[in-house]
């Protein structure tokens, strides 16, 4: 006989749930044949977008060009400094925000070029170009290149990599974000890409009737519905997309929201994978009926749960990779304990913002200067074994000199800053191990690529602030590097 206690379940509603969160490959094909949706669609907290710019300055270089599309395939703003805006186009394409500046003139560096911005890649360098000399012995193998007399084309070491750098730096300070929090949703102004994100996940998916969803009204986001029992049932909820590439919170001590509820008691889930039916990480928060209120949650307080159940065994959160969030409003609390302030029925909560807090010391300067700069005229160098940069520091108006100058304003500037000193750059593929060294002693080479790589990481690595590090490549393949035990190993500058 049939349970009459139960409501007719909605077949077409759970269909749409899998289909909507790509759980079911076939259906996810054909939803793409149908809409025209292309299949490689990347979703990304404030639309791919973060708060704020990254200033890269040097972009049509062969570092920078590289630094700017590795930090737009992630999803950043990216605003690129450049002299020559239709060199710059040629270079970097037309989608990328482009400003005229040069920071050997410091009354360029204006507002237009500094406003909002979360944090400053430097690449910038003078050109070195070789020339033939007249004698053999000014031909030299360097790496397996023939190295002839180089000369500086354009603007002087001096005017480049020591006051420029330092008019960079000193504009910097004025505009760079000192907030300790980082907006991860801002409902105020939501954008397309935000609207299309956040998806009904209700238990339809386990025979339930509950219904919800996520509107967009009086400038917040509406999490609303009507949660039933029936059938067992007795959850509603709302879940991002999963956030392709996974959101990086690694510095910061948890998430706050801004809300309006109705005096019930909700969830947030935040999930560090991609799996549709996976750990997540769960925090309960009540909330006061028609009143504003701002709801911090630690990472530290996040429970393990899988379907309801407290997974002891569970690692902490991992925060450098957060994959989707998701709000809900259940019966249960954990292990079958029910949740003290739940109804069933409707129900309403608003949220306005959703951000990161209580962030650690992060780079907000990150400035690529060059293995060697401390070694003209340091006592005991053989200059035989040093590479042509240290030999021919005069010879190039003391490039290396005015580059320690350089990064000894950043220094001094009082900006968390990394700065970078790779050995020979190289047009080479990348990929390799990275060897990370202090004192100044290293010699070898390394792909543009890779130092590339190094500038976002280090953007993300607490344990890179305020350091100063040489980097070379090593001779083996590694496309796994945990960067947190590279910059680890390092100690900061006194």
């Amino acid at each position: 006989m049939a349970d009459k206690n139960r409501s007719q379940w909605d077949l077409g509603r759970f269909i749409e749930t899998l289909t909507y969160f790509e759980v079911i490959p076939f259906l996810n094909w054909v939803q793409q044949l149908i809409q025209g949706r292309p299949k490689d669609e990347k979703y990304q907290p404030n639309g791919g977008r973060t708060v704020g710019a990254i200033l890269v300055a040097g972009a049509t270089g062969g570092l920078g060009k590289r630094v700017v599309r590795r930090l737009l395939e992630r999803g950043y703003q990216v605003r690129s400094l450049v002299r020559d805006i239709d060199k710059a186009r040629s270079i970097l394409g037309n989608d990328v925000d482009l400003v005229v500046a040069d920071i050997t003139q410091p009354e360029t560096l204006t507002s237009v070029v500094m406003a909002n911005i979360q944090a400053v890649i430097c690449c910038t360098a003078v050109r070195v170009q070789p020339v033939e000399g007249d004698t053999e012995d000014r031909a030299k193998y360097y790496q397996g290149i023939k190295f002839y007399q180089p000369e500086i084309v354009g603007d002087t070491p001096e005017n480049v990599e020591y006051l420029g750098v330092k008019n960079l730096v000193e504009a910097a300070k004025k505009y760079l974000n000192k907030s300790h929090e980082k907006l991860i949703y801002d409902f105020t102004n939501p954008s397309d890409e935000l609207r299309n994100i956040w998806g009904a996940l209700d238990d339809v998916v386990m025979g339930g009737v509950s219904a919800s969803n996520m509107q967009f009204v009086e400038n917040t986001a509406l999490f609303a519905g009507n949660v039933s029992t029936a059938n067992s049932g007795g959850f509603a909820s709302v879940r991002t997309k999963n956030f392709d590439p996974a959101f990086n919170l690694a510095g910061y001590d948890g998430v706050e929201l801004r809300v309006r509820g109705d005096g019930k008691r909700y969830k947030l889930f935040l999930r560090t994978d991609t799996k549709w039916d996976g750990l997540g990480y769960s925090y309960s928060f009540d909330t006061v009926a028609n009143t504003w209120i701002d709801v911090r949650i630690p990472f530290a307080e996040l429970i393990p749960v899988f379907r309801a159940k407290i997974v002891n065994d569970a690692p902490a959160i991992d925060s450098s990779r957060v994959c989707s969030l998701q709000l809900m409003l259940s019966k249960f609390e954990y292990d079958g304990a029910l949740n003290p302030h739940f109804a069933p029925g409707g129900f309403s909560l608003q949220v306005e913002s959703i951000k990161a807090y209580g962030r650690a010391n992060l780079p907000k300067f990150v400035l690529v200067s060059s293995a060697g700069v401390t070694r003209p005229g340091r006592p005991g160098i053989n200059l035989d074994e040093e590479p042509p940069a240290v030999k021919l520091n005069d010879q190039l108006g003391g490039i290396l000199t005015w580059k320690l100058k350089g990064e000894d304003s950043l220094r001094e500037s009082g900006i968390p800053y990394t700065i970078i000193r790779p050995c020979a750059l190289t047009e080479e593929a990348g990929g390799k191990e990275l060897i990370f060294e202090q004192g100044d002693n290293i010699r070898g080479k390394i792909s543009r690529e890779d130092v590339a790589e190094i500038c976002l990481e280090a953007l993300l690595q607490p344990k890179a602030c305020n350091l100063t590090f040489e980097v070379k490549e090593g001779e083996n393949s590694n496309n796994s590097i945990d960067w947190q035990r590279l910059f680890s190993n390092l100690e900061h500058d006194k």
